[in-house]
């Protein structure tokens, strides 16, 4: 193969990144757009780095030692990057690829300034932009310059951010290389950033454009606030124009300076209107071709704009397809489900074929269209009533997109397509006997799945999976099911709208609620204490736990003194809830019976912080707080006017929510028993598609939608790449924060709680479980590295039934995901723990460590000193 060191800009597309790296490519293809200018140029290729790199053997036993680097060990990585970076600029460049560069010189002008631009392979990508990670230099003039500087963008390839950066994304230093742009430099009377979506809110039909005077660098590095410009369907909406009382010049012998603008220039517009307009028209065109929202740099020169950079904005969340121009309004899965992770594409199409309601995928997660409930006024009142009670943010959220008039159509009524608009059911009797049947039928339905799919194997297991997917929806549809959950929801929430009209209480239904009945979720949680309980007399069996890694311990734990009981103990609790994980909805994650390790933590803390017995003490002492609630209640109702008649409909509804409040969490925990059988059959068929080298690893099935991994095992064929780029994309979609709130503009709407009662400087959230409480903050985010003592609060993004072991060991809970029913609330309720939900970037803002105040009743948290 013939290596070639310099390619012309009009030579590359964005099909050649492998040659010219991202940056140089994208140049490339930007210069092929009509209409479209972009600085003339060449790139040095990848041919020409691997070359370099060749000369410097030393190189390669840094990068394997730099491999085996903690991205967080700041000093280890930058004192290793600079020595790289230091042999790389004093290679000496070799003469024929010396000779190549100067040549390309001589075709524009050797003694003309130049912009020398650092193009690595990985950057500028869909999923990844690594913005800012190496080097531009400008103003660079005469071959000799040129050729330093070009060294320099080889080295800035190993620059400390760019290095942790490539480490924190699991990219591996050897794959990526650098190529270099050279450019001809614009001296431009303004410069700055399009985006062709609106970067903070994502709204893809609004453009920003941020302009300064002089050279770009100025606003790149943050020397000058730019002005600021919105533009919509080809008309400036917004302006803000800065005062901008410095620029970045460039100096006739190179190089730049920083120069003070004339005080009666600082507050004039660097653009017109006009020339925003047209400047966004030239950004939609480039969009257009690079098929996607872009981040722009451009110049404007005295002839017009041109174009020195363009890459995707990689920070905007996608857009579910739908194949129509329609407006479309969309409410997040997640949020419902306490899980906003992303999930891989088995886990979402299993969710999909299984759930009540159709569903759209964007960014890993799922989305529920509303736009049809919302653009009839009846369905649209139930819909927000019902939403705003479990979110009020989703509430506040969808009544901001209806505040535009022309969003949502109006229709004259709902039809369908969108989840069940109203709360009210049917009345139910208040018998206890109802929820036990309930449950008897669950687990009948259960037990037959796990008979009958014993003996299904390949295209027949998935004919029988469809069949049982349909049994699925049907228990969950069943009425009854509904009624009964329904019952113990609608109960709650008029008690606390009641209580707190007759006797000014809020939240009080919070109390009378803890310890009820028939909670699998909160049974959970006491049953792992039992599990401590026999541990706890067994020294040897503590001391083994506490070292424990490997997910085998199960069967090394019979071989120590008090082993035998401690192993079935964690045995029978994995047979009753072995199917539970954190982000249970994803089919993918791994089950507690598949990694026993996740309780151990659990079990020590349980060991540690609590005596024998607690179990069964806690739940009777919560139990005689809600009786002792009860008749603290109805002896005040009864002293009010008209006090029987209240005291005697709230008594009702207390028996009611007792009765049903518990039953709220079997539904899940059925869906979850049922997946992990799902799952299970599943894998057996991986393991054969393995062993027929059809697939490399069983978890790749995690990679494929059901209907495709259907394909593969009536084919035995798998297209090896899709399970490579669906990893890619899994991996990027981590990054993106998951709105309440979405719509077909690319629009992320969150929501205010609109509140002005909470004192200054409190993060506010949504109170559903009442008290308040004062501890040592602990932040979460990984249930098996929880580390708990007694009186923590326990602070993390979302809590789904997995986490409720820990709740019998903290204090009060505070989470960014949430609402009234959602598990987390329900369980905090049942123990009795003050909670506070929905409070955005509360793992950010409360460190762990710090004392904080969780007012539970009115839904506020207090950072302490």
């Amino acid at each position: 193969m013939i290596e070639q060191y310099v390619l012309d800009l009009q030579e590359v597309d964005e099909t050649q990144v492998a040659v010219v790296g991202g940056k140089g490519a994208h140049l490339g293809g930007l210069s092929r757009i009509e209409g479209v200018r972009v600085p003339g140029g060449f790139c040095v290729t990848t041919d020409a780095f691997r070359r370099i790199m060749a000369e410097a053997p030393s190189i390669d036993d840094r990068l394997d030692e730099l491999s085996r680097l903690n991205p967080d060990d700041r000093e280890a990585i930058g004192t290793l990057s600079a020595q790289i970076r230091r042999t790389i600029e004093g290679i000496a460049i070799p003469g024929d690829l010396a000779a190549a560069i100067t040549r390309a010189l001589a075709q524009f002008s050797e003694q003309a300034a130049y912009a020398v631009r650092s193009s690595a392979t990985a950057e500028d990508l869909p999923t990844a932009s690594f913005a800012g990670q190496q080097d531009t230099y400008l103003n660079v003039v005469g071959p000799t310059a040129i050729l330093q500087h070009v060294r320099r963008c080889w080295a800035s390839l190993f620059t400390e951010r760019a290095v942790t950066y490539r480490q924190r994304n699991g990219i591996d230093h050897r794959t990526v290389h650098m190529a270099v742009v050279v450019q001809q430099m614009v001296f431009p009377h303004a410069a700055g950033i399009l985006f062709t979506a609106d970067p903070v809110t994502g709204n893809r039909k609004v453009a920003t454009v941020d302009a300064s005077f002089g050279l770009g660098e100025a606003l790149v590095s943050g020397l000058v606030n730019p002005d600021v410009y919105k533009v919509r369907h080809g008309e400036v909406v917004a302006r803000a124009i800065a005062a901008k009382q410095r620029a970045v010049h460039a100096l006739p012998a190179g190089g730049t300076q920083e120069v003070a603008i004339d005080s009666q220039r600082q507050e004039q517009p660097a653009l017109t209107d006009a020339q925003v307009v047209r400047l966004v028209q030239l950004g939609r065109r480039i969009e257009a071709h690079f098929g996607r929202p872009q981040d722009i740099e451009w110049c404007l020169a005295d002839d017009g704009f041109q174009i020195v950079q363009s890459r995707p904005i990689t920070t905007l969340f996608p857009i579910p397809e739908t194949g129509d121009q329609e407006n479309h309004v969309y409410v997040s899965v997640g949020h419902g489900q306490m899980m906003t992770d992303p999930m891989k594409p088995l886990g979402l199409s299993v969710w999909q074929l299984t759930a009540m309601a159709p569903m759209h995928e964007a960014g890993g997660r799922l989305f529920v269209d509303v736009t049809r409930h919302l653009a009839s006024p009846a369905s649209r009142a139930s819909l927000l009533d019902v939403m705003g009670r479990g979110d009020p943010l989703i509430r506040d959220a969808l009544e901001t997109v209806l505040d535009r008039d022309d969003f949502v159509p109006s229709l004259p009524d709902a039809g369908s397509g969108g989840p069940p608009a109203s709360g009210a059911s049917a009345p139910i009797e208040t018998d206890p006997a109802i929820v036990t049947e309930l449950i008897e039928r669950g687990q009948a339905s259960i037990a037959a799945l796990e008979r009958d799919i014993r003996t299904k194997t390949g295209p027949a297991l998935f004919d029988f999976l469809l069949e049982a997917f349909e049994e699925h929806k049907r228990v969950l549809s069943d009425p009854l099911n509904f009624q009964a959950i329904m019952a113990g929801m609608e109960a709650t929430w008029w008690l606390n709208d009641k209580l707190q009209e007759w006797l000014g209480e809020k939240n009080a239904a919070d109390t009378l609620t803890v310890s009820a009945p028939d909670n699998v979720t909160s049974e959970m949680g006491l049953a792992l204490l039992d599990v401590a309980d026999v541990i706890r007399p067994q020294p040897e069996v503590v001391a083994f736990l506490q070292g424990v890694e490997d997910e085998g311990f199960l069967d090394e734990l019979a071989k120590l003194a008090g082993g035998t009981e401690a192993r079935d103990a964690i045995e029978a609790y994995l047979d009753r809830y072995g199917m539970r994980c954190v982000g249970e909805i994803d089919i993918t994650r791994p089950r507690w019976r598949e990694r026993p390790t996740t309780l151990v933590p659990v079990i020590l803390d349980n060991v540690r912080n609590f005596e024998p017995g607690a179990a069964e003490r806690r739940f009777e002492q919560g139990r005689q707080k809600a009786q002792k609630k009860e008749q603290d209640v109805l002896s005040r109702l009864r002293a009010l006017p008209d006090g029987d008649r209240k005291a005697d409909e709230v008594k009702r509804m207390i028996d009611q929510v007792r009765t049903f409040i518990g039953y709220r969490e079997y539904p899940k925990y059925g869906i979850v028993s049922r997946y992990f059988v799902y799952k299970q059959a599943l894998l057996e068929e991986a393991e054969r598609l393995v062993q027929a080298d059809v697939l490399p690893e069983k978890e790749d099935i995690f990679y494929l939608t059901f209907q495709e991994l259907h394909d593969v095992v009536r084919s035995n064929q798998l297209d090896g790449q899709l399970i490579q780029q669906r990893k890619d994309a899994f991996r990027s979609y981590h990054a993106l924060t998951p709105p309440r709130v979405l719509t077909s503009d690319g629009e992320t709407v969150t929501g205010a709680y609109r509140r002005d009662d909470v004192p200054a400087g409190a993060l506010i959230g949504l109170p559903v479980s009442a008290g308040t409480i004062e501890g040592r903050a602990r932040v979460i985010l990984d249930m098996a590295e929880a580390d708990l003592e007694a009186g923590d609060i326990l602070v993390t993004t979302f809590t789904d039934p997995s986490w409720s072991p820990l709740f019998v060991g903290i204090a009060g809970l505070v989470t960014e995901v949430g609402g009234l029913m959602t598990h987390g609330a329900v369980i905090a309720r049942e123990y009795g723990l003050p909670a506070v939900v929905g409070v955005e970037q509360a793992t950010r803002l409360i460190r762990d460590g710090q004392r904080i105040r969780v007012h539970g009743t009115d839904g506020y948290v207090e950072i302490l000193p």
